[in-house]
């Protein structure tokens, strides 16, 4: 090929290879406008060497040739479910479709999320119940959610026809597997006589729920068939729906925070076509969220008929690793229910109480009589389950120490006796396990031991690849001086110092410094 017939004038970068033919040699350079001149003065062919007989000049497409524009290659998004996978966190089963069976480590995490949220709930006024899985057929009517939510909901009937409930009627009486902890949560309110005083009641339920997806839909931990949600209901005053409410954004905005998510939107769902209730009510419970989501100060927006059938709702959206949105916390406004299981409390002037309205008259005040409450659901994580995925996502299975499920791990040495039997003491100090006194609490912490008698070396690289948090080395001289060689690298959190790799002291101080990343953290 001449050099003239290889002009180029666009002003691409490319690749060009020039081999000389005779010896083998190769040269490759980059140009940018390249032309016959810009070859010849550019390029430095040795043609005095009497080996070489020919040049070739290769044209090698360069990235920047394939678009004007080029598109950095965008790495893959983290997958909560091959994650769980690496990290054996969860498992699904075709015996239970969509009804994740979490491992020793997810186990771990999911309990820590849970141990958090119980110590808000000293913060934010919530007392814990645990209700019933299964309710009569009899309750969902009730409720409402045999007519509005059917589809959704699990079956269960006995198969001996000698143990079955039998109705007034003499029907044999169907169970429903509780896809909500409402309904549950109206009779532990109604089983007793309550005052104006007592108000706002808060109820918190762990219990797990049922809800019948579409097979074709589950995935992962994001839908799902079972799962666990850190269920909420406030008995309130007409008059205290607003501060409930606010303090519920209080809420979601501080465990979101401690939890590094970022940024959530906010959204107003309103009226839905199937609505059980008044127009009036509806209208004043949108209008409370509209005035707390106003005074929040968060920007927030309007989707029309997406309430639920009882109420309308503030629902937080946050987005996942794929940029796909998911509905994780959020607050029901609930006029209905109340109503339903004719819930009441005993207050002064019950005509202005009702309205939210306050008296100072003695006349109107001498008067005492029943009063509705409103009823408020809320879920700050909401599933558990999918906040669980999204985490998996958001630290792309590095997690901050206190949530990681491999906090520590010890390894020995060598697999001589003295050191296989410190290292098991110091596993057993971290763990809060060395004392003979079984009534002494554990510390909590997840610390595993490697003692096997492979190289050390090999075990480190091993330990940073399943993500412990600290890597606890026990050696002959480690156990003169009584201590271990911490690397701490791997359980930064966000606001810590550098860490140092070696770190040398005692097995207890290590466990003080441990507790103290931990409890600073939450």
């Amino acid at each position: 090929m001449r050099l003239s017939e290889i002009d180029q004038q666009d002003g691409d970068s490319v690749n060009l290879e020039f081999v000389w033919r005779g010896d083998g040699r190769m040269l490759s350079q980059r140009l940018t406008r390249w032309t016959s001149r810009a070859l010849l003065t550019r390029v430095r062919v040795p043609l005095t060497r009497p080996a070489i007989s020919q040049v070739q000049v290769r044209h090698r497409l360069c990235s920047s040739c394939a678009s004007a524009n080029p598109v950095p290659a965008k790495p893959a998004a983290p997958d909560h479910r091959d994650l769980g996978t690496q990290q054996e966190l969860f498992m699904t089963s075709i015996y239970s479709p969509g009804s994740p069976i979490f491992l020793p480590n997810g186990a771990r995490i999911f309990n820590r999320l849970v141990e958090y949220l119980r110590k808000q709930y000293v913060h934010y006024g919530f007392q814990e119940v645990i209700t019933p899985t299964i309710y009569k057929k009899a309750l969902w009517a009730k409720s409402g959610h045999l007519e509005n939510y059917a589809d959704d909901m699990f079956t269960v009937t006995s198969t001996s026809p000698s143990r079955a409930d039998v109705t007034e009627a003499g029907e044999v009486d169907e169970y429903g597997l509780k896809p909500m902890n409402c309904p549950g949560h109206c009779l532990i309110f109604a089983a007793q006589k309550r005052s104006y005083r007592d108000l706002p009641i808060r109820y918190a339920d762990f219990s797990p729920l049922h809800r019948n997806e579409i097979s074709g839909a589950l995935s992962g931990l994001t839908r799902v068939r079972r799962f666990h949600q850190d269920d909420g209901h406030i008995f309130c005053r007409p008059n205290q729906i607003e501060d409930e409410i606010s303090k519920t954004l209080e809420f979601i905005r501080r465990v979101y925070k401690d939890f590094r998510l970022g940024s959530y939107r906010l959204k107003l769902s309103t009226r839905p076509e199937n609505h059980i209730g008044s127009l009036e009510d509806w209208e004043h419970a949108e209008g409370s969220l509209k005035r707390a989501l106003d005074n929040s100060g968060e920007p927030w927006t309007l989707n029309e008929g997406d309430g639920a059938f009882y109420g309308p709702k503030i629902d937080v959206i946050l987005k996942d690793s794929d940029g796909k949105e998911h509905q994780t916390a959020t607050i029901q406004l609930d006029f209905q229910l109340p109503k339903r299981f004719e819930l009441e409390y005993q207050a002064p002037a019950p005509e202005l109480e009702a309205k939210g309205e306050t008296t100072t008259e003695p006349e109107l005040l001498a008067v005492s009589g029943p009063v509705r409450p409103v009823m408020i659901h809320r879920a700050v994580l909401g599933s558990a389950e999918r906040m669980f995925a999204l985490l998996i996502e958001h630290y792309n299975g590095k997690w901050p120490f206190w949530l990681n499920p491999r906090q520590g791990i010890v390894l020995t040495v060598n697999d001589s006796e003295p050191v296989l039997q410190f290292a098991r003491k110091t596993q057993k100090v971290l763990l809060g396990t060395d004392s003979a006194d079984v009534h002494v609490s554990p510390s909590g912490l997840a610390v595993d031991l490697d003692d096997s008698a492979r190289s050390l070396s090999l075990k480190i690289r091993e330990a940073k690849t399943k993500g412990y948090g600290m890597i606890i080395v026990v050696g002959p001289k480690d156990i003169a001086n009584g201590t271990v060689t911490v690397d701490a690298t791997g359980g930064l959190q966000t606001g810590d110092k550098p860490a140092q790799k070696n770190l040398v002291m005692s097995p207890e101080e290590l466990l003080q410094f441990m507790k103290t990343k931990v409890d600073a953290y939450e």
